[in-house]
């Protein structure tokens, strides 16, 4: 899950728990809102577990050095 989709889904869960007030038999809007909103921010937070993650492998990469002079050089 990404940043994108974890905030989307807690914008549309925030809006079905706070700013909806019509009702559909047997589901509860609000519940479903509320559930929608702790998936948005579980995802949020393994989304930037996994950024932190991979930008620290990123800066750990080896860099290869070539300490040979070339023929003829002092």
């Amino acid at each position: 899950m990404t940043f994108a989709s974890s905030i989307f889904l807690i914008a549309v869960g925030a809006i079905l728990r706070f700013a909806t007030h019509f009702h559909i038999e047997s589901v509860d809007l609000r519940t479903v809102g509320l559930i929608l909103m702790i998936v948005g921010v579980i995802g949020l937070i393994i989304a930037i577990w996994q950024w932190a993650v991979w930008s620290r492998h990123s800066r750990q990469r080896e860099v290869m050095v070539d300490n040979r002079r070339p023929p003829g050089s002092p």
